[in-house]
Order: C-alpha cells, then sequence, then structure tokens
C-alpha cells in the first residue's frame, strides 16, 4: 500500500521551513530564519519576515528535496500553515504552496500551525496513545489541549490570557538587559541563579480562580513582579541580581505551567502528556517536567528541542496525519487566519 508523501510548508513568523513526510517517517526537514535580520530592531518586523520567506522559499525548497533524494513530481499532497500567525508571512506560505499544488496536480492542506507543535511528536515517540493531554508553550501561545485525535479531535481546556510564556520570557530578558531574543539568554542565565531568592507570583493558581480559570494561564502579573523587583535594586543603586531572578522567575512559569497539566490528566483521567512549541526548548521546564510527571505516573513525550521552535516537520506531520484521517483537503479560495483556533485543524474558506 502505497503511503503518500507529504510536502510541509511553515511561514507563519520568521523561520521558513519545509520538510517531506511519509507517514510518521520524517525524510528531510530544512529551515532558513530571519532571526538575524530582526535581532537589531529587539522583536519581529512583519514586513521584514515577508520579505525573508520570499528569497529563501525556492532555495530552502530545492534544498529539501535534494537531501531526500527525491523530485517534486514525487509529492502526493502539500500541508501549509494557514495560521495562526503573521498575515504577511503567512500569506508568503499559502500562495507557494497553492501554486504548487496546482502545478503538480495534488491535494492541499491549509493546517493549524499550533496543533503543528504537538503533531511534530508522533515523529520521534511513535503514534500517539488513544487520548491525551496536549501543553503548547511558545512566544504567542500557551495553551492546554485534551487530544483524542490530533486530526479530527481536539478540545482547548484552557489558555493564556495575556503574554504567552514564551513572549513573558522575551519581556523579561529585556527588563535584564539581555539581547533580542530573550527566552535563551533567560535561560542561561538562571542556570547560574538561585530558584528561590525570589517569591514570584503564579497567576491564576489561588483557589478563587479554579472555578474559572482551572485551566488557564496568565503571566501579565509575574512580568510585573519582575519589573518591581529589577527597578527596586536599581533605585538603591546596587547591582540587580539578574540570575537570581532570572531563576525564580523561570521557575515560577515552569511550576504554574506543570501544575495545571497535571491537574488537567487527573481530571480527565488521562496518563500521557506531550509538550511543544518554542518554550519546550527551556531547560527548567524540561527537567521540572520530567521529575513531576514521573512522580505523578503520567508519561511525558517531549520532542527534541530541534522540532520545538517552528519548523516544516511539525506542519508535514500534521499534514500527515490529516490525510491518513481521510479528510476533504481545504477549498482553492482557502485563506490565511491570524487568529486561527485551536480546535480548527484545517483551513475553510
Amino acid at each position: 500500500m502505497h503511503t503518500p508523501l507529504v510536502l510541509g510548508i511553515e511561514t507563519s513568523c520568521d523561520e521558513t521551513g519545509l520538510a517531506l513526510v511519509r507517514g510518521l517517517d520524517l525524510l528531510v526537514d530544512v529551515t532558513a530564519s530571519s532571526m538575524d535580520d530582526h535581532a537589531r530592531f529587539g522583536g519581529i518586523v512583519p514586513e521584514v519576515a515577508s520579505r525573508a520567506h520570499l528569497e529563501a522559499f525556492e532555495p530552502t525548497l530545492n534544498h529539501a528535496l535534494e537531501q531526500a533524494g527525491v523530485a517534486l513530481s514525487e509529492v502526493d499532497a502539500i500541508a501549509v500553515t494557514s495560521g495562526p500567525g503573521l498575515v504577511g508571512s503567512l500569506t508568503v506560505g499559502v500562495a507557494a504552496a497553492k501554486s504548487l499544488a496546482f502545478g503538480l496536480g495534488v491535494p492541499l492542506y491549509g493546517v493549524n500551525h499550533v496543533l503543528g507543535h504537538v503533531a511534530v511528536d508522533a515523529l520521534v515517540h511513535g503514534p500517539f496513545p488513544p487520548v491525551f493531554i496536549g501543553l503548547v508553550v511558545s512566544g504567542g501561545h500557551t495553551s492546554l489541549l485534551l487530544v483524542r485525535d490530533i486530526a479530527t479531535d481536539v478540545v482547548e481546556l484552557g489558555q493564556t490570557l495575556d503574554d504567552a510564556a514564551g513572549e513573558a520570557f522575551d519581556k523579561v530578558g529585556r527588563l535584564l538587559g539581555l539581547p533580542y531574543p530573550g527566552g535563551p539568554h533567560v535561560d542561561r542565565l538562571a542556570q547560574d541563579g538561585d530558584r528561590t531568592s525570589f517569591a514570584f507570583p503564579r497567576g491564576l493558581s489561588r483557589p478563587k480562580d479554579q472555578a474559572v480559570h482551572a485551566y488557564n494561564f496568565s503571566f501579565s502579573g509575574l512580568k510585573t513582579a519582575v519589573a518591581r523587583v529589577v527597578e527596586s535594586f536599581e533605585d538603591a543603586a546596587t547591582q540587580v541580581p539578574a540570575a537570581d531572578i532570572a531563576a525564580s522567575f523561570s521557575e515560577a512559569v515552569a511550576d504554574v505551567l506543570i501544575a495545571k497539566t497535571v491537574a488537567a490528566c487527573r481530571e480527565h483521567e488521562v496518563d500521557t502528556v506531550v509538550i511543544g512549541g518554542g518554550f519546550s526548548a527551556n531547560s527548567r521546564l524540561r527537567a521540572l517536567a520530567a521529575e513531576r510527571f514521573a512522580e505523578a505516573g503520567i508519561t511525558l513525550r517531549l520532542p527534541p528541542v530541534r522540532y520545538c521552535t517552528d519548523n516544516g516537520a511539525m506542519i508535514a506531520a500534521l499534514g500527515s496525519a490529516v490525510v491518513a484521517s481521510g479528510l476533504e483537503p481545504s477549498p482553492w479560495d482557502f485563506t490565511t487566519d491570524s487568529a486561527m483556533e485551536l480546535t480548527q485543524v484545517l483551513a475553510s474558506t
């Protein structure tokens, strides 16, 4: 039986990612990043990102095909990120995907970027169990999902009400005077600090919050608490204990993420957790997750760091799951959706 070869295209932000997947077999995953172009601005500039995708797409595609040792004509289906993300960046990927799919005469699937962060784990650890909890943590998203089928049955249990985890790290990085993007720098700095130095708040974790926000997250108050601590040292003209602040902040974020995920597993009687997204590369989150889930008797599935940030493999993986499920392709007139709902796997008109 022929297993379809799926080309995955990811251009939701500043990475141009292309990958080829056959079933759960990843043939190649190639990424071109424009991160360095944005560093001097202290954040992503949408127009710069869009132009970078235009310049990188064709050579990245050719490189992927060459590495995989396949011809473009062998592709059976194409999956492309249709949302959420930056409109300009998404448009480049969708336009390219439509052109390729039309020229090749193959079905096209506009898929959900966030769900791709979960789907990619199947390429590493094999088929998913019948039901699991997905925790997606990235620069733009922090969500808890109940997943019975990554292609057809995803329920959102909770999400961030303000800053996402990765976004909070970038903002704290700026408070501590660290280069952009702040997340990796805060993570490295935290490894030299004392996690117990500062008792930073755990957002939406108090008993009165549980009735309405049991699985929602909030990091804006935590970010404000860090800012006040930094200001107190600056006002006193004393050295800011950056490593201790970074460590205590990191602990607060990881603690609340894992505590709510464990609670979701218990309520829904689920014994497997899949964590994905750029922030899942954070060293403290990975270490604390391994410790806490083991204590709770929960199996943790965490992809290698290379698959945590945006990449084509995650989109190809989700596309492969959608193809295998027998879902109809997206209509040719589907558009990008910068605010695509997490429960929407495929793009519609």
